[in-house]
């Protein structure tokens, strides 16, 4: 029951995240939630997918692929720091170049942001997570669960890419070279800069506090 479990997770996880926002119905729920009520439900449901998902793979079969060691444990600790910052810093923001940007129109190339470093901070923040979670998870079910949303997310980037360009033509190209001669870091801070690495930081210290109880596993040494 507990391999059928998790390919049921899977599935449901995979629908959920791929029916809702294709023709016909993504119109059709934006035009009954607005917009905002679209984006907030599909943020819900997803979470909830998610954390089915993340459950069903602990309740697999254990089938071991490699020994758990102590040092392990720092991989996604330390993995985590940056993922935090990296969400806090692109979440709710202009992005024309990938998915989940608001208010893409205000996006100004000279100030790019947390775009400047990479297109898709939200993919690279997913990629993240997941490899480094992979280390100390040295089982077959966790492998292919983190290993599944690396290989996702870092095809998703291409994916995303050729979509972009294909939308917006040759302004993708342009904006692109607006922000590849800005300078790589910003030599000062807004103070919205300042508040989300604050966020960030919070946001890394509650999911450090929140783990055992949500998980089940201390993320600390």
């Amino acid at each position: 029951m507990g391999w059928l479990e998790f390919a049921a997770a899977y599935a449901a996880f995979f629908i959920t995240h791929s029916v809702p926002v294709r023709a016909p119905l993504r119109p059709l729920l934006q035009t009954a939630l607005g917009r905002r009520g679209f984006t907030l439900g599909y943020s819900a449901l997803s979470l909830v997918a998610l954390a089915w998902l993340i459950i069903a793979a602990g309740r697999a079969p254990f089938v071991p692929l490699w020994d758990w060691a102590p040092w392990q444990v720092h991989v996604p600790l330390i993995a985590m720091l940056p993922v935090c910052l990296i969400l806090a810093l692109a979440i709710a923001r202009p992005n024309p170049f990938s998915f989940g940007g608001a208010r893409n129109d205000l996006f100004d190339p000279a100030r790019p942001g947390i775009v400047r470093l990479h297109r898709h901070p939200l993919l690279l923040a997913l990629v993240l997570w997941a490899t480094a979670h992979a280390v100390p998870n040295g089982d077959l079910a966790h492998l292919i669960l983190f290993g599944t949303f690396a290989v996702f997310a870092t095809l998703g980037t291409r994916l995303v890419d050729r979509r972009r360009q294909r939308e917006m033509g040759d302004t993708w190209q342009k904006l692109g070279r607006e922000v590849a001669s800005t300078p790589l870091w910003p030599t000062s801070l807004t103070g919205d800069d300042a508040l989300r690495l604050v966020a960030g930081l919070v946001l890394y210290a509650a999911l450090i506090w929140l783990h055992p109880a949500v998980i089940g596993v201390s993320p600390l040494p």
